[in-house]
C-alpha cells in the first residue's frame, strides 16, 4: 500500500520490512529493480520534473528518507510506518549482505569517499564482499566513454546490490537509464551516505535525528551547499502539504 504526499506515492513499509524486501530480491538474482528514498527536496523536484516523476513511478520501492515526510503523512491523516533513512538503510543492508554473502558495489561520492566507506564497513563486517568502488569524474554524465567504462566495471564485478551516491536527481536518473543493462538485482541512490559512513561529513547527533532536526545540523555543517534546499525549500514543501490537506477536506 502506498500513500500520497503532494502527488508522490510512498510505500508504507517500515525499516525492517524494506530491508527484508531488498535483501530477498537481491538474493533471488531476479530481474533488476531500483529503490528511491524521497525527502522534502525530492518532492519539490518531482513537482516540475516529469522525467523524475516517471522514474519514481517505475521504482521497486519508494521509501520515506526524510522526517518531514512522516510529519506530512500524519498531518494528511495517512500516517507512514516510520522513517527509512538512507544512510541507516545503507549500513543495515551492508551488515545483512555480509551475513548472506551478497556482493555490493559503491559508485559515486566525493573523491575517496567510497574507498573510505569500504574500509569502515569492512572493519565492522569482515565478511562483507565489496566487489568494487568507483568515483566518476565531474561531468561524467556527458562523457560517453566514461559512461561505458562505468557500466563495464559494474557488469564485470556482478554485484547483488549497487549503491549510488551522486546526489538527487542525478543518481536516480543515472540508475533508471542503466539498471536494465547492468542487470544488478537492486540499485539504490543514497546521496551523501558514503561521506557520512566514512566520517568525511559529520552526522547529526542521534537526538537531532530522532526529533527531526537533522536538516538543521546539516545546514550548520554545510551552509553554502544546503541553504537553498532548507531555507527556501522547506516553506515551499509545507505550503504544498497544506494545499493538499485543504483540497482533501474540500472534496471529501
Amino acid at each position: 500500500m502506498r500513500i500520497n504526499i503532494c502527488g508522490v506515492e510512498i510505500d508504507k513499509y517500515n525499516f525492517d520490512e524494506v530491508t527484508e524486501q531488498i535483501i530477498n530480491h537481491a538474493s533471488s538474482r531476479s530481474q533488476p529493480e531500483y529503490v528511491v528514498t524521497p525527502n522534502a527536496m525530492h518532492i519539490l523536484t518531482l513537482q516540475k520534473d516529469s522525467h523524475f516523476r516517471e522514474i519514481y513511478h517505475q521504482a521497486f520501492l519508494v521509501v520515506p528518507d526524510g522526517v518531514s515526510l512522516l510529519w506530512a503523512a500524519k498531518f494528511l491523516q495517512t500516517p507512514l510506518n516510520g522513517r527509512v533513512n538512507g544512510t541507516d538503510l545503507f549500513e543495515k543492508l551492508c551488515a545483512v549482505a555480509a551475513e548472506r554473502r551478497l556482493k555490493i558495489f559503491l559508485l559515486g561520492g566525493r573523491p575517496g569517499a567510497a574507498d573510505q566507506a569500504k574500509q569502515k564497513l569492512k572493519g565492522r563486517h569482515p565478511n562483507l564482499s565489496i566487489v568494487g568502488t568507483y568515483c566518476p569524474p565531474y561531468g561524467f554524465e556527458n562523457q560517453p566513454e566514461e559512461l561505458a567504462a562505468i557500466n563495464s566495471k559494474i557488469k564485470s564485478a556482478s554485484p547483488d546490490i549497487l549503491f549510488v551516491g551522486l546526489g538527487a536527481p542525478k543518481q536516480e536518473k543515472w540508475i533508471a537509464h542503466n539498471y536494465q543493462e547492468l542487470e544488478v538485482p537492486i540499485s539504490i541512490g543514497i546521496g551523501v551516505s558514503f561521506e557520512l559512513v566514512a566520517d568525511m561529513v559529520r552526522r547529526a547527533p542521534v537526538w537531532m535525528q530522532k526529533t527531526g532536526l537533522e536538516w538543521l545540523f546539516r545546514l550548520i555543517v554545510e551552509p553554502s551547499r544546503l541553504w537553498k534546499r532548507y531555507i527556501l525549500g522547506n516553506p515551499t514543501f509545507i505550503w504544498l502539504v497544506l494545499k493538499q490537506r485543504v483540497q482533501t477536506l474540500m472534496f471529501n
